[in-house]
């Protein structure tokens, strides 16, 4: 059942993209605004100024700013687990004392990264971090990002429990000049600790003298760290307040740290400090992820789309669909609201997507002519991220910009309907200045808030996570007693695969 203000807003008028244009003059300085290095644009969505002020009311009505300020005070606002949600104190924005105890884990961090490229764990030139979820996915969108070939270490990213990804990523990797991260929170999680068991197993068998010497753990679990094995001084640690998916900015960053150097780490810091307070302090009509909220809910809780579609054009950002996918599905994959009751409707959309201009040509036959709507959102950069002929980067914002002109304007053919584009389909365009590590800190942050006011909006608690636990208990329980119990499809596979 719809909210009754969803309702009222599913009741006003839904204009034509084209003809929105022509009846508000001022439709470009009321849907575009530029933050920083980011300017967002909305025009090409359904949002009307009718629409957007009932949105507003909407976000009045669901204590908008109560629940954002409690957000930045460090209140519990994960009520279902009775903590807060601190991931912006790892930026400088939070409770006082919850910044101070960030800034003393950072700079535990640098010291650390300093004596490392002393020399003090001898001649590193490989860093395998091991992680999975918020742990493996954050780290690998910012090295994949802003590396590039100036990466100062050679960096490979595992969080597959499947062995061929352990193999690959070690396959060129000297095992003597390797420093192995082993990322999680409560250093129990299980895919984790067996490929980080694996990988000690690689040094052992390649003649490392002391392999958890060349091992650094970044967890909010320092006891279980030392328990297995790591040296305290070799530990860093995050709050237990800073959930996975938002704990980039914590020590989880450290190969980022490692691989860009401290400098850049401190710019991504400071880029997601600046859309904190621009989150923080904007009012809500100004305000870009409480917008970017705003069109989320009128394609999801409105007009019932399913999905929601992201296309980087550009290949620094060729991660940036998958972070989002947890971040956003994880976060508001929801059923209940904040009180335990039924959610009246649709929560997070699934959040899909690719890089252009390859989606072009696989994709977009769907988006273009296909009958499910789906609200697009174009991600690029003026400046290019190579040195090549200005021609490449021509084309490629030249196709970004003209798929979001074709996706809105459309085009006829009343003779052949097969060449007919219906037009009239919404998307969003931010676009960055550059890919550097303060615009990609502030886009990052963007995404956290956008999540964040979405899930205000629906009156939602996006800081747990319970979906993801069913499975792993009845994996545990399979190790642990044998296959019994399941249904008779279950049984087959696991007598057929593993033979019991």
């Amino acid at each position: 059942m719809q909210s009754p203000a969803l309702a009222a807003i599913a009741a006003l008028p839904q204009a034509d993209l084209k003809s929105i244009f022509t009846a508000y003059p001022d439709r470009l300085s009321d849907m575009v605004l530029t933050q920083g290095p980011i300017r967002f644009d909305w025009s090409k969505t359904h949002l009307t100024p009718e629409i957007f002020s009932a949105f507003l009311k909407l976000a009045d009505e669901q204590g908008f700013g109560d629940r954002r300020d409690a957000l930045f005070a460090g209140a519990a606002v994960n009520n279902t687990e009775g903590r807060a949600a601190e991931h912006p104190a790892e930026r400088g924005e939070g409770a006082v004392d919850s910044v101070a105890r960030a800034k003393m884990f950072h700079s535990r961090m640098r010291a650390l990264i300093d004596a490392i490229e002393a020399g003090a764990l001898g001649e590193i030139r490989h860093i395998l971090h091991i992680g999975i979820g918020g742990s493996a996915l954050g780290p690998d969108l910012i090295v994949d990002a802003l590396g590039g070939d100036g990466a100062r270490y050679d960096v490979a990213i595992v969080s597959n429990v499947d062995g061929t990804a352990l193999e690959r990523a070690i396959a060129n990797f000297d095992p003597k000049a390797t420093l192995i991260a082993v990322a999680s929170k409560t250093f129990t999680t299980s895919e984790t600790m067996l490929n980080a068991a694996s990988a000690i197993n690689w040094m052992v068998e390649a003649g490392v003298e002391d392999p958890y010497g060349q091992v650094i753990a970044l967890t909010a679990a320092p006891d279980r760290a030392m328990e297995w094995g790591v040296d305290e001084t070799r530990i860093l640690p995050f709050s237990e307040s800073v959930g996975g998916r938002y704990s980039l900015w914590s020590s989880i960053g450290f190969p980022a740290a490692m691989a860009l150097g401290w400098d850049a780490f401190e710019s991504l810091l400071e880029g997601a400090a600046a859309m904190d307070r621009h989150f923080r302090l904007s009012e809500p009509a100004a305000n870009a992820p409480l917008i970017a909220a705003f069109v989320d809910q009128y394609y999801t809780r409105v007009l019932g789309c399913q999905t929601r579609a992201l296309f980087a054009y550009d290949e620094r950002l060729a991660l940036l669909p998958s972070y989002l996918q947890q971040l956003e599905m994880e976060s508001n994959g929801k059923a209940v609201k904040l009180d335990g009751s039924p959610v009246d409707g649709p929560t997070a959309p699934i959040t899909w997507g690719g890089v252009g201009t390859d989606a072009q040509h696989a994709v977009f036959q769907l988006l273009h002519q296909g009958t499910i709507l789906t609200p697009v959102e174009f991600i690029a950069s003026i400046e290019p991220g190579h040195l090549l002929d200005p021609a490449h980067h021509r084309a490629l914002l030249v196709n970004c910009f003209a798929q979001g002109a074709a996706l809105m304007q459309g085009k006829a053919n009343a003779d052949d309907p097969a060449r007919a584009y219906p037009g009239n389909r919404p998307s969003t365009t931010i676009l960055l200045d550059d890919v550097t590590p303060e615009a990609l800190g502030a886009l990052i942050a963007f995404y956290e808030h956008r999540t964040f006011a979405n899930a205000v909006l629906m009156g939602i608690n996006p800081f747990d996570q319970f979906g993801v636990e069913l499975g792993k208990e009845i994996a545990k329980s399979i190790e642990a007693n044998g296959p019994s119990g399941f249904d008779p499809s279950t049984m087959a596979l696991i007598d057929l695969a593993l033979g019991e």
